[in-house]
């Protein structure tokens, strides 16, 4: 039941949440107040997160990888787990730019280059499919960008807790050329909204068929967080997830892994010779998901965060 933005004090809004079974309320009630820009406002806040709405939803943002993600209702929140395929790709970006400043590599037309296809004047091309809200290639390109200096002072911000809204260098400064792409049009306007700051391109389609042709052999890096979730244990997702959230951004098939196959499946014809491929995928699927790599063609590796109990399997051409 909906009450006066008056009757709204802290103690009120947490006995609300706490009700509703939000374990963390007191902490959901601070976010709320601070972010609400009137009482009606807040009023209106609290009575769609006391029905079920996910948090970030509501806030119209989520904290990922330091970074204040925008958030509209209907896109797929990002995971806390998700930082861990960010972090896996912003560390073999940065090998990559590296590889490549040590000299000059071909172009595009010329022979294999071992250091992603990143070729003199040319920036890394990073590429992240299914992106839902963007908030991987915003942290990508965010962290890229970011000067070591200012790098340890964000880093400092996160690990206090802190975060800075999503934005980078303009796209004449950034090391990146930054594309990402998603089937659902919500997130899509979402994920342009995200990555403009960093100059990224934003496509709608499915997977990699919206992306520019001139990209095909050139990808350095190319992430993806697909749907994994077996079609079976989807009504044993959290309620806000199941009904607050694209079901295509969470059903991944009889086993999890139909839209993972196919990002494997069609990686090699976009990657640069020595590019990579991540996925995030979970631990019992890691077998399959690399196995299914080396048929590809691609050199695979898994990798896992006991902290953030995340996996990533990562593909190298």
């Amino acid at each position: 039941m909906s009450v006066s933005p008056l009757s709204l004090t802290p103690s009120a809004i947490t006995a609300r949440l706490r009700a509703a079974g939000c374990v963390f309320a007191e902490d959901e009630a601070e976010l709320l107040t601070s972010t609400a820009r009137t009482p009606a406002d807040l009023a209106v806040m609290v009575d769609r997160r006391v029905a079920g709405l996910p948090l970030e939803q509501v806030l119209g943002w989520a904290e990922f990888c330091g970074l204040r993600v925008t958030l509209v209702p209907g896109v797929f929140v990002p995971r806390r787990r998700s930082e861990f395929l960010a972090a896996q790709a912003i560390d073999l970006a940065r090998r990559t730019l590296a590889d490549g400043a040590a000299g000059p590599v071909p172009d595009a037309g010329g022979p294999a280059a071992a250091s992603g296809g990143l070729a003199a004047g040319r920036r890394l091309v990073v590429v992240d499919l299914c992106c839902g809200s963007g908030a991987l290639g915003a942290a990508v390109a965010a962290a890229l960008s970011t000067p070591a200096a200012e790098e340890r002072a964000v880093d400092g911000d996160m690990h206090a807790g802190g975060g800075r809204l999503a934005e980078t260098r303009t796209a004449d400064g950034s090391p990146v050329e930054l594309h990402a792409a998603d089937l659902d049009p919500v997130a899509v306007r979402c994920a342009r909204r995200n990555l403009a700051p960093a100059g990224g391109h934003v496509h709608q389609g499915d997977l990699y068929e919206p992306l520019p042709e001139r990209l095909r052999g050139r990808i350095g890096v190319l992430l993806a967080s697909p749907p994994y979730v077996p079609t079976d244990a989807i009504g044993l997702l959290p309620a806000e997830a199941r009904e607050h959230e694209p079901l295509l951004a969470l059903d991944g098939g009889a086993d999890g892994l139909d839209i993972v196959r196919r990002v494997i499946a069609g990686a090699p014809l976009w990657l640069a010779p020595g590019g990579h491929l991540l996925v995030e995928t979970s631990e019992r699927q890691a077998a399959n998901t690399a196995e299914a790599m080396a048929r590809a063609g691609l050199t695979p590796r898994v990798t896992h965060s006991d902290e953030l109990y995340a996996t990533v399997v990562t593909g190298t051409r």
